[in-house]
């Protein structure tokens, strides 16, 4: 029974977890230092991660290049980006189960705060593109140090509200970006996240090691053991799966979102559609759906139906998208906020993930997926634009986005359940 008289606030307490409200102290527990911390690290982290593509343009342009010049080094200094982030993804997820997840939440944040400041004084478009290959390396390791440290603190019950809370508060690091590069100069942006970078760090020495991994530590189990991923049948099947269910997001998002005035034109759309508006309306709407999958989640206690829904919902918004013709701007940005909102299951898809694989291999996997999934944003990227030649906008969407969600919706469905995994475990 429900006291809603109880002066210390405990108005809440639940049975379970299905059907009724999240008590407060359920959120006491999950909003612990470490879920805070790592948290804000994923603000930052967003926020550098598109920071590039925000001021692209303006910071290009200063640096002297042409329109054809920023189409082209703009494409070069991103694929570095993305590059350092794939490279980063490994070394950071081997080195988190070899030597700790709070090592790699360290160590990449002062690599990418060194990155994002002496950015800011770049003076031509070869340090530009090393210094974003540099950063690339040290943002792979941040999402996935900290889920796997979050999911091996909590209790099972509630790691799926810890993951929740870090992807939900993280992915606002767009709407920073934007607004600090409306408000500042590039170089001063680059600035501005460099001492965020750092201000965190110093948050980050009152963590302490998942207890998990210490009591694993001096197991003589090989850890961190990457390549294992690819010679253990086992392994290499829950592997793919767990990379290919997240692809769909970068669909949204590399297609659907970054060509959005090329859609807008296609659709006919009237009034201006930009980029970095649709990008910053999709993140918000990945905020609010990464809160709602997390919280469904919970309540049907499991990661797998809750993940079925929204990529279903998914599929129903990408469909609703196509229909927009002579729609108003208002109309298409309502709709890519909607994209941004059934699409908003990174939490779940990173939670899963580090619940598949034994102690002594979480960290890598959990550190490789999602950059692997960004990673994977360059052959759907590619396979638009060549279809696009004979197809068109709309046509060569309309494929890719038929053959990445079906390819995902199979390996969902091969996919087990993971809501009640015990993660104290290793990996034979």
């Amino acid at each position: 029974m429900v006291d809603y008289r109880d002066a210390d606030l405990r108005l809440l307490r639940c049975k379970t977890f299905k059907g009724r409200v999240m008590a407060i102290s359920v959120w006491r527990q999950v909003l612990t230092l470490p879920v805070i911390v790592i948290a804000m690290g994923y603000f930052v982290d967003i926020y550098d991660l598109i920071l590039f593509g925000v001021v692209r343009v303006e910071s290009l342009s200063e640096l002297g290049l042409d329109k054809e010049g920023i189409t082209l080094w703009g494409s070069i200094i991103l694929n570095a980006q993305m590059g350092g982030m794939l490279i980063g993804g490994i070394l950071w997820g081997i080195l988190g189960d070899k030597k700790g997840r709070l090592s790699v939440l360290f160590a990449s944040i002062i690599l990418y705060s060194v990155a994002n400041l002496l950015n800011a004084f770049v003076t031509n478009v070869e340090q530009y593109a090393l210094l974003r290959f540099i950063a690339g390396i040290g943002l792979a390791g941040e999402l996935g140090a900290g889920v796997t440290l979050v999911a091996e603190i909590l209790p099972k019950e509630l790691r799926g509200y810890g993951v929740m809370s870090i992807a939900a508060f993280g992915v606002l690091g767009v709407v920073a970006a934007n607004i600090v590069a409306e408000n500042f100069a590039w170089r001063n942006a680059y600035i501005i996240g460099g001492v965020l970078g750092f201000l965190l760090l110093i948050l980050r020495f009152r963590v302490r090691e998942s207890e998990m991994f210490q009591h694993h530590a001096s197991d003589d189990v090989k850890r961190g053991h990457f390549f294992a991923l690819f010679s253990h049948r086992k392994l290499f099947t829950k592997y793919i799966k767990a990379i290919v269910i997240g692809m769909p997001l970068w669909y949204v998002v590399g297609v659907l979102v970054m060509f959005s005035p090329e859609f807008a034109k296609a659709l006919e759309i009237s009034g201006e559609v930009t980029a970095g508006q649709a990008l910053m309306y999709t993140y918000i709407g990945l905020s609010v759906g990464d809160l709602a999958s997390g919280y469904l989640s919970q309540q049907m206690q499991s990661r797998k139906k809750a993940y079925t829904i929204f990529m279903v919902l998914s599929v129903v918004s990408v469909l609703y998208y196509f229909t927009l013709s002579g729609a108003t701007a208002g109309s298409f940005y309502a709709a890519v906020f909607l994209l941004g909102v059934f699409c908003g299951y990174w939490a779940l898809f990173i939670t899963m993930a580090a619940e598949q694989f034994g102690t002594n291999i979480r960290a890598t996997v959990a550190t490789t997926v999602p950059n692997f999934v960004r990673g994977s944003v360059v052959p759907i990227t590619s396979s638009f634009m060549l279809l696009k030649e004979s197809m068109g906008v709309l046509g060569s969407a309309a494929v890719v986005g038929s053959v990445v969600f079906t390819i995902a919706l199979v390996a969902l469905y091969f996919t087990r359940e993971t809501f009640h995994e015990d993660l104290d475990y290793i990996e034979a």
